[in-house]
């Protein structure tokens, strides 16, 4: 008889990939499509040179997308922010999102970066978790309908 043993380490790449091929099994049991996601983005430049960007996961179950989409990054550069072009960005990499067939968007932000800048775009807070950050302050999710 083997002994089971609990190991604190990092799993190796092909412990990893044990680990996905299980949890896609158990999905496919339970009759889900195996999730994949696409990254889709817009760069906003300056001549030729890079001063922000957006960019998001759109999620698939086998070949179907879900409709929801997962915003990964918003940047602007410190000299071009509070001009208007955080939202031109979300705009524009919304628009995409929906031109892929997602319904739906959510991300992250620190209550000390933009949850106002969010509000103002029509997302909505779904979750807080609080203490998030070294000096106390949350992390928040937020969520917006598409349409």
């Amino acid at each position: 008889m083997s002994t089971i043993s609990i190991v604190e380490r990092d799993m190796t790449s092909t412990e990893f990939a044990r680990l996905r091929s299980g949890f896609e099994q158990s999905a496919l049991e339970h009759g889900i499509a195996i999730e994949s996601s696409k990254r889709l983005g817009v760069v906003a430049l300056n001549g030729g040179d890079f001063i922000g960007a957006a960019s998001a996961l759109a999620y698939k179950n086998g070949v179907e997308y879900t409709g929801w989409c997962y915003l990964t990054d918003l940047y602007v550069e410190k000299q071009y922010r509070g001009c208007g072009l955080g939202t031109k960005l979300l705009d524009a990499l919304e628009r995409a999102l929906r031109r892929s067939g997602g319904l739906r968007i959510w991300t992250w932000t620190g209550s000390h970066e933009a949850p106002s800048f969010y509000a103002k775009r029509g997302y909505a807070v779904f979750a807080e978790l609080e203490a998030w950050y070294s000096d106390g302050r949350s992390r928040i999710g937020l969520r917006k309908d598409l349409g």
